[in-house]
């Protein structure tokens, strides 16, 4: 799908991230960088997995100092086609160890992008990574899913979470090991996209553990960025730590 290591976000993926995958609800853009901003207070930002700017770019808009970490150049390619002058300064590399010059107030990994590090030391790693980059009393905010157990009957794997007229999605998901496989299809006309990615969810506990590892500790949990409380039915949670 691609040649140059961009993982399972090459050109085709790039291309239409933002439709297919990211979303592009203006309010909900509003909103997420309202409360990112507010977060980060006056200091600098960095996104973990920048992706095509769907975030940093309205942010950065607001006059405050965004920089990036991101793994595929397709994607980056498409964050240089939206924005304006001067370019957002992007190091290319795995959020896991690549280092961006400078100390930031606010950094954060939205969109279940977590999930795409497939093991337990991999995500503990990127909490860590998170935690070199910031000052003290500095923020990491992650946003992802809970793990969807409650609707998935016992025995079985797999969950059907889109079907409409252009697209079907199935979670494969292996309870034991925690990893999940999206599947996705794609229908336009009498042509059809397929695409499997693997991730591993992580309980909020979980997480909680590894921001303690990495010298965090927990501020604030919601179910979206709305800040609705954080409670049993909440499909996913948008979770603060502060370093210590």
């Amino acid at each position: 799908m691609n040649t140059e290591s961009d993982g399972f976000f090459g050109q085709d993926i790039a291309r239409t991230y933002d439709r297919d995958h990211g979303g592009n609800d203006p309010a909900l853009i509003r909103q997420t960088t309202k409360v990112l901003a507010e977060l980060a207070g006056e200091g600098s930002i960095l996104e973990f997995a920048i992706g095509t700017g769907r975030i940093a770019l309205p942010l950065a808009a607001t006059g405050r100092t965004v920089k990036g970490i991101e793994l595929s150049r397709a994607m980056i390619r498409e964050l240089r086609k939206k924005e304006g002058v001067p370019p957002l300064e992007v190091q290319i590399g795995d959020m896991m160890k690549v280092r961006v010059p400078g100390a930031f107030s606010l950094v954060y990994l939205i969109f279940n992008t977590i999930d795409n590090l497939t093991t337990q030391d991999a995500q503990v790693a990127c909490f860590e990574n998170a935690a070199r980059h910031l000052t003290r009393g500095g923020r990491f905010v992650v946003e992802t899913q809970v793990p969807p157990l409650q609707r998935l009957p016992v025995g079985e794997t797999k969950l059907a979470f889109s079907a409409t007229d252009t697209h079907f999605g199935v979670e494969e998901i292996d309870v034991v090991t925690q990893a999940h496989v999206s599947h996705h299809v794609w229908m336009d006309g009498p042509a059809c996209r397929t695409l499997s990615i693997p991730f591993r969810y992580a309980w909020p506990a979980e997480l909680d553990l590894m921001a303690r590892i990495a010298g965090l500790v927990l501020e604030e949990r919601w179910s979206d960025w709305n800040r609705t409380p954080f409670d049993r039915y909440s499909a996913g949670h948008v979770s603060v730590w502060r370093k210590t």
